[in-house]
């Protein structure tokens, strides 16, 4: 281990994201993800790890590496997929096994369809669900998706009465037996869609009622059965965590009204906020921060008023500093809104409020807590009701404030991986720099080549050239 990676590893927080490792010319080499980076990274680099060859391999070749924190695992996951397909690093497709992760696939145009388990998303017209970094998670939901609106399971393309014969799927499935004209298409198909929707985060009070079902069975002491409820209720929350905000029909000036007053009303406000300002802060590597500011007026986004800021003070990832960084700096220019939302808990909620305090405002302020969409506002907290108006008002501006920062943060972040040890060579520049990379291909490339070749790609003299093969020879 390198001095340069053991001060690295001092910096990893406990939080999901992607690491990119590089080898001594700068060259990224492999890209992983993970869901607590500080762990994972850290493994490959322990004395004591029993590591099979190719990973060996790769973890004597790097150099250095970077990271970036994300919000949650499925997103470590996309990230992941983005960066590999486009920087290709040798060590991805060396250890490559063509495993890929579990989604669900529905084909809408099939007589009777159902779900199937599948590994390779398509542009084939079908839906898909997913894919997610658990199996489990997967196979439950299906289970679960079949037996409540009787979703048929067998792999015929159109059952018929001789294949049921070897079928008892509608005595212990909860199946609607279409083979058997128990039920007609029409029928059949309203309840597809309707297993569509729930998959797609738009009927969230599904989930919902599983917590009574598991509420009766253990007042009843059938505590087995409420367990398997429970793993159930936390896998299909999984699953559809990601859809609520994409699905989430789309705010009128009218229905934008109704859903301030209720607001209002939820959090104790004299009046329905006619500005509410929302902060986020997203972290780039883990050195650098980036925050995005975003209003909404009279409940609608209003983007002339969107900022980015890049965060000046604070080291690491540390979201409550940056939080009360932002504050500061925004507040002390620009009018305070009617009400404040925090990405986040008590933590960033207490720090935004005390740079406030700093700055001589009182204005109304809550965090939001993302994992149960909780209001926070310190020492209570407010659960409201998923299809809330109130709520949407909320979550709709925090998702805001997330793709925005979210935009800028990958700007940023790509302008960083763009960097390379090219970037120290006097006379070179970032034209010069494209040229090289476009015609040599990598790092690797250029180290092949002669200081003839070099200097004729690029346009510069042979002293320059000469420096940059040494550079880029380590």
């Amino acid at each position: 281990m390198t001095e340069l990676i053991r001060q690295r590893l001092k910096t990893l927080p406990d939080r999901p994201g992607c690491y990119l490792m590089r080898d001594r010319r700068g060259e990224i080499i492999y890209i992983g993800k993970a869901k607590n980076l500080r762990r994972r990274v850290s493994s490959y680099f322990r004395r004591s790890a029993d590591h099979p060859p190719k990973v060996r391999s790769m973890v004597n070749t790097v150099y250095d590496f970077e990271f970036m924190t994300v919000k949650n695992e499925a997103e470590s996951l996309l990230t992941e997929a983005a960066l590999i397909k486009k920087y290709k690093p040798r060590f991805n497709i060396l250890m490559r096994d063509d495993k890929r992760y579990l989604a669900l696939r529905a084909d809408p145009d099939e007589t009777w369809p159902r779900f199937t388990c599948c590994r390779i998303v398509r542009e084939d017209g079908a839906k898909y669900f997913g894919p997610f970094p658990s199996a489990p998670v997967v196979r439950q939901a299906k289970d679960f998706v079949e037996k409540r609106w009787g979703i048929r399971e067998c792999k015929a393309i159109a059952p018929d009465e001789a294949q049921h014969r070897h079928c008892s799927a509608d005595i212990i499935r909860h199946c609607s037996a279409p083979c058997l004209k128990r039920i007609d298409e029409k029928a059949y198909r309203e309840r597809f869609e309707e297993a569509c929707e729930f998959l797609e985060g738009k009927r969230p009070q599904e989930i919902e009622m599983l917590m009574d079902e598991m509420s009766r069975a253990s007042a009843a002491g059938d505590f087995e059965r409420a367990a398997a409820i429970r793993d159930t209720w936390l896998a299909l929350k999984e699953i559809t965590k990601a859809h609520y905000v994409r699905n989430l029909p789309s705010l009128t000036a009218d229905s934008a009204s109704a859903a301030l007053k209720a607001l209002a009303e939820a959090l104790g406000l004299k009046h329905p906020p006619a500005v509410i300002e929302c902060i986020d802060i997203s972290n780039l590597f883990g050195t650098n921060s980036v925050a995005s500011v975003v209003t909404a007026r009279e409940g609608l986004p209003d983007k002339r008023y969107y900022r980015h800021y890049r965060i000046r003070t604070v080291e690491g990832a540390d979201d409550p500093r940056s939080m009360a960084e932002v504050v500061m700096r925004r507040y002390s220019k620009e009018a305070p809104p009617d009400l404040l939302v925090c990405d986040g808990g008590i933590t960033q909620l207490r720090a935004t409020r005390a740079a406030l305090k700093l700055l001589d405002i009182n204005i109304p302020t809550v965090g939001l807590a993302e994992k149960q969409e909780e209001i926070v506002m310190d020492p209570d907290i407010l659960r409201l009701p998923r299809d809330s108006p109130a709520l949407f008002v909320l979550t709709r501006l925090r998702d805001e404030a997330h793709r925005f920062a979210i935009t800028y943060h990958r700007q940023l972040r790509e302008k960083a991986i763009r960097e390379s040890v090219l970037d120290g060579v006097h006379g070179i520049g970032e034209a010069k720099k494209l040229k090289l990379l476009r015609h040599f291909k990598s790092i690797a490339g250029i180290s092949k080549a002669s200081v003839e070749e070099i200097a004729a790609v690029a346009g510069v003299s042979p002293t320059v050239a000469g420096e940059v093969l040494r550079v880029v020879s380590g």
